[in-house]
């Protein structure tokens, strides 16, 4: 039997800051992000099951992505959490939905994050190989499976 890829695309929104950074990043901003995740494995070969010829349900995949990425990050500002700036507006209401990660919130981080959130959560049989995550309509950061066997 042989491998299938898979892909389902994601859309959120979110914003972030890129602390002591030399640019305009430096200042909140937020994107349309579009993540785009691929995992492959065999097709399920079990005639009496109702997931027979799929390598993952469709709504499996979104149904993690929705609970794990999507809900949390939708909507959100991403930020160090070393940043020292960031005691100064914890407590303003429009800044309720903070996330605070123990890095420097660029798209190449988040996207390792993602992985790391995403990959614990799929079946056993299914490989994650593939995540592209786009920050804007001309740039974008993926990462590939076979690059960091």
């Amino acid at each position: 039997m042989s491998y299938i890829r898979i892909s389902k695309e994601f859309h959120f929104e979110m914003a972030h800051v890129l602390d002591e950074y030399d640019g305009l990043c430096a200042y909140v901003h937020g994107h349309s992000y579009t993540l785009i995740v691929t995992v492959k494995g065999k097709p399920n070969t079990d005639k009496n099951s109702p997931k027979y010829g799929m390598v993952i349900d469709f709504n499996t995949l979104k149904s993690i992505i929705q609970k794990e990425i999507i809900e949390l990050f939708d909507h959100s500002l991403i930020v160090n959490k070393n940043a020292e700036w960031l005691d100064k507006v914890e407590n303003i209401k429009s800044f309720s939905r903070i996330i605070k990660l123990p890095f420097q919130p660029t798209s190449e981080n988040l996207l390792l994050h993602f992985i790391d959130i995403i990959t614990p959560h799929l079946p056993p049989e299914v490989t994650l190989v593939q995540v592209h995550l786009r920050e804007t309509n001309s740039s974008y950061v993926e990462w590939l499976y076979e690059d960091n066997k």
